[in-house]
């Protein structure tokens, strides 16, 4: 079988195998495979549907977006929103206020949680029922003497659980700027504090029942041999308060920027 014939010009545009001239022995469809073509035609008559994907500005409508689906981008909830981490307080209480010097900036300060009273909550409660059943019992035998013995020493259990509760409530953790302490103490005070330069490695534990209850023990290790403050237990939220004393360590210039811009926005 023979090839394709020499191409020659054009004899028309009615030339219908596209200008190529070919031999009697030459199968027509095999040619007009093989001839050259300009490729597709354009057409005057090609528009665009006004359906081809484009619809008019006046009918667009924006997306409904709920409550819930924009609580889940907030501080509180559980989505990968920005976080605003802000001090608890404006200014420290008098109870802390004392403790700082005045060129450092207050960050926050903190009660540990409530479950540091629950063996002085518990003791109580098991003092106030087993005295009373003692007391009930020792005043049907008519003996009275032990009567007020058994009060004598649930006065006792409860005025210890008081102290606890009180000792509780003038515990803080404080975070400012340059340093983080603990002052405790209701008539010897005691003050142990860290700068947040030594702090060489800091972490926080939590156990089953502190994942339920949202508290956890911090532990801070320092470059000195001797640590005032190492580890302390049951503070509240220690997720939160990881991040606001990490932060502070490593981007000192974004939290004063940060507090800075809320607090023009708060006083405008």
């Amino acid at each position: 079988m023979g090839g394709p014939a020499e191409p020659h010009e054009p004899r028309g545009e009615d030339d219908e195998n596209f200008g190529f001239r070919y031999e009697d022995d030459v199968d027509p469809e095999y040619a007009r495979r093989r001839a050259y073509s300009d490729g597709p035609g354009f057409s005057p008559d090609a528009g665009y549907s006004p359906d081809a994907g484009y619809a008019d500005p006046g009918e667009y409508e924006p997306p409904i977006i709920t409550e819930e689906e924009l609580a889940g981008l907030g501080p509180e909830g559980g989505g990968g929103g920005p976080r605003r981490v802000l001090p608890l307080e404006d200014e420290p209480t008098t109870l802390v206020a004392r403790y700082l010097f005045p060129t450092e900036r207050y960050r926050g300060e903190w009660k540990r949680h409530w479950i540091h009273l629950s063996t002085p909550l518990a003791v109580g409660a098991g003092a106030t029922l087993l005295l009373g059943y003692l007391a009930g019992f020792l005043t049907r035998q008519n003996v009275d003497g032990l009567v007020t013995v058994a009060v004598l020493i649930w006065l006792g259990v409860i005025g210890w659980v008081a102290w606890k509760v009180f000792d509780w409530y003038f515990d803080r953790f404080i975070l400012t700027n340059k340093r983080v302490m603990v002052v405790n103490g209701i008539i010897t005070r005691r003050v142990a504090m860290m700068p947040l330069l030594r702090v060489t490695d800091m972490k926080y534990e939590q156990s089953a029942l502190g994942r339920m209850l949202s508290y956890g023990t911090f532990v801070l290790e320092s470059a000195g041999q001797d640590q005032a403050l190492r580890e302390v237990k049951h503070l509240p939220n220690p997720n939160e308060l990881y991040l606001r004393v990490v932060e502070e360590m490593y981007e000192p210039q974004a939290v004063e920027a940060r507090l800075g811009k809320d607090g023009d926005g708060d006083d405008a």
